[in-house]
């Protein structure tokens, strides 16, 4: 939370990878994959959204692209259905099918004030592992190059959503 907390204008990650082992996602994960229905109040993502309006009125912009194959994994279908609500809290989320999407890192990664890059650390599970944060001037300058690639290819999730390649 620390890099969160020192950003000054923008957060911005990319996510490369078709699923997650994130723990706190295994149960709603699990859910939608049988089909069971969300508790009241769906998947809880309160910290998080919290995070994204506390950044909004400090003026941070928060971004992301994700990096998709098509058709979607499960994991991604399941992503699709609890995005809204991150993006009406005001974090920018964009979509680029991998197809289309040229030469990728293969690493996630978040790039804060353009300037300091953490790489997300994942074990050989897939789960996380931590971060590995650098001010290297040449890494942020290669992270700030693939954003802007990305991004003038990058559909928002809404209109994302509504594309006749999305799968409900």
């Amino acid at each position: 939370m620390e890099l969160f907390e020192n950003t000054r204008t923008s957060a911005f990650h990319l996510e490369v990878r078709d699923s997650y082992a994130e723990p706190e996602e295994s149960e709603p994960f699990r859910r939608f994959l049988n089909g069971e229905p969300e508790p009241l109040g769906g998947y809880d993502k309160t910290d998080w959204l919290n995070l994204i309006t506390t950044l909004a009125e400090r003026g941070v912009t928060m971004s992301r692209i994700r990096v998709v194959t098509v058709p979607h994994s499960d994991y991604q279908r399941w992503l699709l259905s609890v995005t809204r609500s991150s993006v009406e809290a005001g974090e920018d989320i964009r979509y680029v099918p991998r197809h289309l999407a040229g030469e990728v890192p293969l690493d996630d990664w978040w790039l804060f004030d353009d300037e300091r890059v953490a790489f997300n650390l994942v074990d050989q599970a897939g789960k996380p592992a931590g971060a590995a944060v650098t001010t290297d001037p040449d890494i942020a300058a290669y992270c700030r190059g693939v954003k802007a690639r990305l991004w003038t290819l990058a559909t928002p999730f809404a209109e994302y959503t509504s594309a006749a390649h999305v799968r409900r």
